[in-house]
């Protein structure tokens, strides 16, 4: 009965931490956990979506831009990053930017986002040897200046093939 308990304890702890370790821990919520109860500040969205993979050599490329704008006001960037969905167990966190990587990719001179002006990751391009499909959910989290937090997302599908 004893080794009975302990291995549930095992299994329960294993699970939880496995749920935790995904951002997703409520599988009946749509949004990752960091995204759920923020309000929206930011339009984020994706070009060319869906985006279909062309093969430049050995490499497949999935080629698009990633565009946000700040809608509530001027926000300070938090964090910005997906989360991306491959298979049936749903969203994996993925990329997480900073305030100097976001600034870069997105040419936003100190992760400070203007109201109403848009910022662009020109070449937020996925690569690969292999075909295959899945999605990525995009997301911005800034604050304004009374410290306020505001969400922004975007769902970018990616495509297992060369042409739709």
């Amino acid at each position: 009965m004893r080794t009975l308990f302990i291995l549930a304890t095992c299994l329960i702890g294993t699970f939880a931490t496995a749920q935790s370790q995904t951002g997703w821990s409520d599988k009946r919520r749509l949004l990752p956990d960091k995204l759920r109860s923020l309000p929206v500040g930011l339009t984020l969205w994706h070009t060319n979506n869906p985006c279909v993979p062309v093969l430049e050599g050995d490499i497949y490329r999935w080629k698009h831009a990633t565009m946000v704008r700040a809608e509530v006001g001027d926000l300070e960037l938090i964090e910005a990053g997906s989360f991306i969905w491959y298979d049936s167990t749903g969203w994996h966190p993925n990329m997480q930017l900073d305030v100097a990587l976001f600034a870069e990719k997105f040419n936003c001179p100190n992760g400070l986002l203007r109201k109403e002006q848009t910022y662009t990751f020109g070449k937020n391009w996925r690569f690969g040897k292999q075909l295959y499909g899945g999605d990525a959910l995009w997301y911005v989290i800034a604050r304004d200046r009374t410290g306020k937090r505001y969400k922004g997302y975007g769902l970018i599908e990616t495509e297992g093939k060369t042409s739709l």
